[in-house]
C-alpha cells in the first residue's frame, strides 16, 4: 500500500471531507501509475476518485471502537520523532 496514505479512523478531530479525497487519490495514483492522468484518462480518473471518496467516507462513519480517538497532533509527533530516528545523520 501507498506509504501516503494515512489512518483516517478514530482521530480528534474527526476526519474531513478533503482528507477523504486526498486519500482516495492516492490509492487511484498508486493502482493506475498516473500521477496526473492524460486527457483521455481524466474523466474516468476523476470518476474513480470520486466513488472511492464516496465509499470510504460511508465506511469510516459506520465504524465502531471503544477505543478512546487519538489525538492528530500527538500522532504527528510521534510520526516525526520515528523519522528523525529512521534517518538521523
Amino acid at each position: 500500500m501507498c506509504r501516503n496514505i494515512k489512518t483516517l479512523f478514530n482521530f480528534d478531530p474527526p476526519v474531513t471531507d478533503a482528507e477523504i479525497r486526498d486519500a482516495s487519490l492516492q490509492f487511484v495514483r498508486k493502482i493506475s501509475g498516473f500521477s496526473k492522468p492524460s486527457k483521455a484518462n481524466e474523466a474516468v480518473f476523476e470518476s474513480a476518485v470520486d466513488e472511492i471518496s464516496l465509499i470510504s467516507g460511508r465506511l469510516l462513519a459506520s465504524l465502531e471502537t471503544n477505543a478512546a480517538p487519538k489525538d492528530r497532533e500527538e500522532e504527528a509527533a510521534k510520526k516525526k520523532a520515528r523519522a528523525a530516528e529512521r534517518f538521523a545523520v
